[in-house]
């Protein structure tokens, strides 16, 4: 198993692609620590990952509110010892209220900037001096290509924050890549999950993105978990500051 002994923090752990990776790392030996506001669903995977012989708990805490985040890392540390990986994955995208920038909220901003991006600060921020004491680890981030190019502009502030994590990435791949902790991004395109429900249940809103995918599906949780496996692993020893796309092609065109 590739993640055997390490300890493993998933925010956003509940469902789509959190709920994934954190099973997926589980079943590669990985102690998990399932981070969630959803208590219902992150119990059940705490609950998917013992009946599968594996070994993981579940924390509720809210990452965009400091004092959770560092309530949920001590409850971590106190349970295995150690914090090898991070995976930020916990997001919101606010879909009926955010649009462009005139258009857009202090509220909405708020709220997305401060989970997204705040959020992933927050969890890196007070998971960093475990992995400096035990001389290492590696954090990934969930991007999104709407961070790196125009192609969601009623999206402005989701886009603003996953711009954001997007530079969080590589200045923190560079600050802390002598102290052996990797820090990369993971960009999935157009997912099926729970996040997007806003435009995938409209079956020709569905049929217009599955038509922009140059592989010509969207994408799926379990596309994910190998990169995410590969990135939190040994195996990308010499991998920082990198940017992986999973997105079927979509930013290639």
């Amino acid at each position: 198993m590739r993640l055997s002994g390490k300890v493993a923090i998933v925010t956003g752990a509940a469902v789509g692609l959190g709920r994934a990776v954190a099973t997926r790392f589980a079943r590669e030996g990985a102690a998990v620590v399932a981070v969630d506001t959803n208590e219902k669903e992150g119990r059940a995977v705490a609950a998917q990952i013992h009946k599968e012989g594996g070994c993981g708990i579940f924390v509720r805490a809210d990452v965009a509110e400091e004092s959770e985040v560092i309530s949920a890392l001590k409850l971590a540390s106190t349970e295995f010892k150690r914090i090898d990986v991070l995976y930020n994955n916990a997001a919101v995208l606010i879909y009926e209220c955010d649009g462009r920038a005139h258009e857009l909220s202090l509220e909405t901003w708020d709220r997305t900037l401060n989970v997204n991006l705040r959020g992933a600060f927050l969890c890196a921020k007070h998971t960093i001096p475990f992995m400096l004491n035990q001389g290492g680890g590696s954090i990934i981030n969930l991007c999104s290509p709407t961070g790196i190019m125009g192609c969601a502009p009623k999206l402005t502030a989701y886009s603003t924050s996953k711009a954001g994590l997007y530079g969080l990435t590589r200045v923190m791949a560079a600050g802390y890549a002598r102290d052996g902790i990797r820090v990369n991004a993971i960009i999935p395109g157009t997912m099926d999950t729970p996040m997007n429900d806003y435009v995938l249940t409209d079956d020709k809103q569905r049929d217009e993105f599955r038509e922009a995918v140059p592989l010509g599906r969207l994408g799926l949780p379990a596309d994910v978990e190998g990169l995410a496996v590969f990135l939190a692993s040994e195996e990308s020893s010499y991998c920082t500051g990198g940017v992986y796309t999973c997105d079927g092609g979509l930013t290639a065109v």
